[in-house]
């Protein structure tokens, strides 16, 4: 069973390997930087559709940040 907590790993990692700062993510998908820090704490999920442009922006695949693969 994938936990949220597999998933904020994930997430967080992939924030990481992209060399992006919170600040420039939040701005490119129009929410906050505390947003960003909340996902990466675990505090919260995106919603679909900002997790959907998360990917894309940091041109990772879903089904790895959702352990699929």
């Amino acid at each position: 069973m994938i936990t949220p907590e597999q998933i904020r790993e994930r997430i967080a990692e992939a924030i990481q390997q992209s060399g992006m700062t919170q600040t420039a993510i939040a701005k490119s998908l129009n929410i906050s930087q505390s947003t960003i820090a909340h996902y990466l704490k675990g505090d919260i999920l995106p919603a679909l559709d900002t997790f959907a442009n998360l990917c894309k922006l940091l041109d990772v695949d879903t089904n790895y940040i959702l352990c699929q693969e």
